[in-house]
């Protein structure tokens, strides 16, 4: 019998927690041979999202949980989760049931074909907002002009992982991660199945536009460094077109003097290079933070409560029940 750990991070997901569980339960009933186990990630929830998930627990053997000691956000969530599931595979889904479980056994049969990772491509973004639209369209078409792999357009965290994506996904620790390009930087057989995102069950999402471009950010910066090969490129064209305004201006004060006229000129140079020069620092900045966070070498989560007992980090790493 295959057995599939379903990996749900939440934050501040009380109110749809019980549903999320009746709903899954309902789509894996019919699958033949499939024992489906549920790992929930509390992320530092402020609501009584803890509380949903312990009267779960409690009713259903198949239920265990994680909580963080904070929030540290949905990717280290995620990578919990990746951590702590056992079995023949996993499948991440989001807890507000915008990722339709009666897609579940279409993405089992596709893993019983041979397929190592069965991901959900979103077939449409008419519930986003034009500006979101063209970000996200602006952000593949970087991505994919600048990375050096492929990276899967409109497909997400949803879907089915081979335990072995699983344990090689275990092998990458960085602690500022794209999950979205890690899917896609292991490789293995890939499989996608189009899909119409649900609207939200309950709630609000958390997503902002800042939060977004953040992570638009950390994608960029952690899988190219076409950027700082653009402040070179840049760097040398403005020095070309500094040599040859140089070449005009000392020509002009031999064939016509050297008036006092040009401080216009002069001012809108100066302005256009201290910008370059800003915009380059901001670029190599945002790279050697990076560098100076993954030098800490710190942990991507810290676990609060495992199935109910607290987390002894001095006795070592925990099981889930």
């Amino acid at each position: 019998m295959d057995k599939i750990t379903i990996i749900v991070p939440c934050y501040n997901e009380a109110e749809v927690v019980e549903r999320f569980y009746s709903e899954v339960e309902t789509a894996t009933a019919g699958i033949a041979d499939c024992a489906f186990s549920y790992l929930f990630i509390d992320d530092g929830s402020r609501d009584h999202t803890l509380a949903a998930i312990r009267t779960l627990a409690d009713a259903h053997e198949n239920v265990h949980y994680i909580r963080f000691t904070r929030n540290f956000g949905k990717e280290p969530a995620m990578m919990a989760g990746l951590d702590y599931a056992d079995g023949d595979a996993v499948i991440l889904m989001d807890a507000d049931l915008q990722h339709p479980p009666s897609l579940i056994p279409e993405m089992v049969m596709h893993w019983r074909a041979g397929f190592d990772d069965v991901c959900g491509k979103r077939t449409d973004r008419a519930d986003e907002t034009l500006l979101k639209r063209t970000m996200a369209n602006l952000f593949y078409r970087s991505m994919q002009a600048v990375s050096r792999f492929t990276l899967q357009r409109d497909v997400g965290d949803f879907r089915l992982l081979d335990h072995r994506c699983v344990a090689a996904l275990r092998l990458l620790r960085e602690n500022q991660r794209f999950t979205k390009g890690l899917f896609t930087w292991v490789g293995f057989k890939k499989k996608e199945i189009p899909f119409h995102v649900h609207p939200r069950a309950a709630g609000k999402t958390t997503w902002s536009y800042l939060a977004l471009l953040s992570l638009a950010i950390e994608g960029i910066t952690s899988f190219t460094t076409a950027p700082l090969r653009l402040t070179t490129v840049l760097g040398l064209a403005v020095s070309a077109l500094a040599l040859c305004y140089m070449i005009v201006v000392l020509v002009d004060a031999l064939v016509y003097g050297d008036p006092v006229a040009g401080y216009p000129t002069l001012m809108t140079v100066l302005l256009f290079l201290g910008g370059v020069q800003l915009l380059s620092l901001g670029i190599i900045g945002e790279y050697l933070g990076r560098v100076f966070t993954e030098s800490k070498q710190r942990p991507c989560y810290l676990i609060d409560e495992l199935d109910g007992e607290k987390f002894d980090y001095a006795a070592g790493r925990g099981e889930v029940k």
